[in-house]
């Protein structure tokens, strides 16, 4: 199954053409740069000054480029929270709202504190805000923060009896822990 490579056939004669080329080649061009010295240095000249060129030019791009990018990191620290801004005066609107009616009942303010605080919830869970609220669950130290230990007969102990402040995460990062009371054993 081994097949044979047929010999490749060296045709001499081109290559006595190309190596008597070859040789030639030298001797004209150190012909010509030992008869005018002067018009090479002048083309080496050019040459270096077309390079000193683009290396100006691509140093300036890049210090375009490196300010550009400054700007945009800066913008985006500025304008970050342009949009959760937006979504919040809705809730500020609705809060001021009912502020303004003179004759409202209790009922009527307590239906508008609800409808406000659904109004914000859903505009915290829309930007990634999710509320941490641990009643009953075991106390997980990376969410929760202990502030007492109480007996308990309603739950395990090592779990949480009471949550006194919900805590909130951004996207999975905690930005405030709940504040908990956890059952003793």
């Amino acid at each position: 199954m081994n097949a044979e490579r047929p010999e490749k056939v060296v045709d001499e004669a081109p290559e006595d053409a190309q190596t008597d080329a070859a040789e030639a080649e030298p001797e004209e061009k150190a012909g010509d740069e030992t008869a005018d010295p002067e018009v090479a240095l002048a083309e080496l000249q050019a040459k270096a000054d077309e390079n000193w060129e683009r290396y100006l030019r691509a140093s300036a791009e890049m210090d375009n480029i490196r300010k550009r990018a400054g700007r945009d990191v800066e913008n985006a620290h500025k304008f970050a929270l342009e949009r959760f801004g937006k979504e919040l005066l809705a809730v500020k609107d609705t809060l001021e709202m009912g502020l303004a009616i003179e004759e409202a009942s209790v009922e009527s303010l307590l239906e508008g504190s609800n409808a406000t605080l659904k109004l914000l919830a859903s505009t915290l869970e829309r930007f990634g805000i999710v509320e941490v609220d641990p009643a009953g669950e075991p106390f997980d130290p990376e969410y929760h923060e202990a502030i007492s230990m109480q007996p308990s007969d309603s739950v395990e102990p090592g779990s949480v009896v009471t949550v006194v402040q919900k805590g909130y995460t951004l996207n999975g990062r905690l930005l405030r822990p709940a504040m908990v009371i956890v059952a003793a054993e």
